[in-house]
């Protein structure tokens, strides 16, 4: 008889492994079978954690949160504007290191309560730099939506930093698009150089919080480019 100790399951364990086997095979084959062939145990010993994969990919989402924000701990000195880019960075940055980690991102609801301490913290520099709750809201989560939406789109083509998926190579894309010229040219402005693109698109929805709200520079903010 083997004498060797198991390591116990909880869910930690679970869905460090779920993120693991996540960079192997993706979403479409991530599967609690898969996930407890890794773990050596049976699919069933599974549900005494999570109810169902929903369950399970909402740990994971909380997972990644937590890794991220270990990264990144809180600087009160910042304005709203760099606590924007920040926080957008270090989101697309956490979820472009897992395969199809927008996706398991987006929709996710995270257990527990350590987001709020982001959270609460977030508001409070808004409301305090002069904007309602209502815009607050609104200011964070346009900018948190436009990142999730663009590593999605990233993803779709890049699903690792490392690997492009077929079907995206410039050259043949723009001899299929010859008779649209600048749909053709646009190829490279769509496909490639994605941080160049999502800081572009990062400083337009922080450029859009200021105008619409009037709570830029001018009014002891520092904005940041």
């Amino acid at each position: 008889m083997s004498t060797e100790r198991r390591i116990p399951l909880d869910r930690k364990r679970v869905a460090d492994t779920a993120l693991k086997v996540l960079n192997e095979v993706g979403l479409d084959g991530l599967s609690l079978r898969a996930i407890a062939r890794e773990l050596d145990v049976k699919a069933p010993a599974l549900y005494w954690h999570f109810k169902d994969k929903q369950a399970l990919l909402d740990e994971m989402a909380t997972e990644i949160y937590r890794r991220m924000v270990a990264d990144a701990p809180l600087t009160p000195e910042d304005t709203w504007q760099e606590l924007l880019l920040k926080s957008n960075r270090g989101l697309r940055s956490a979820l472009l290191g897992y395969r199809d980690g927008a996706k398991v991102f987006s929709g996710s609801r995270f257990t527990g309560t350590l987001h709020a301490v982001q959270m609460e913290h977030t508001l409070r520099l808004f409301t305090e730099a002069g904007f309602t709750l209502a815009q607050a809201v609104r200011a964070t989560s346009t900018s948190y939506l436009y990142t999730i939406g663009f590593v999605s789109e990233e993803q779709g083509v890049q699903p690792l930093p490392d690997e492009r998926r077929e079907g995206y190579d410039m050259d043949e894309r723009a001899r299929v698009m010859a008779d649209f010229p600048l749909t053709a040219a646009a190829g490279t402005e769509i496909f490639q150089d994605y941080g160049r693109h999502f800081e572009e698109g990062l400083d337009l929805v922080l450029a859009g919080i200021e105008a619409r709200y009037g709570l830029g520079a001018e009014k002891g903010s520092r904005t940041v480019r």
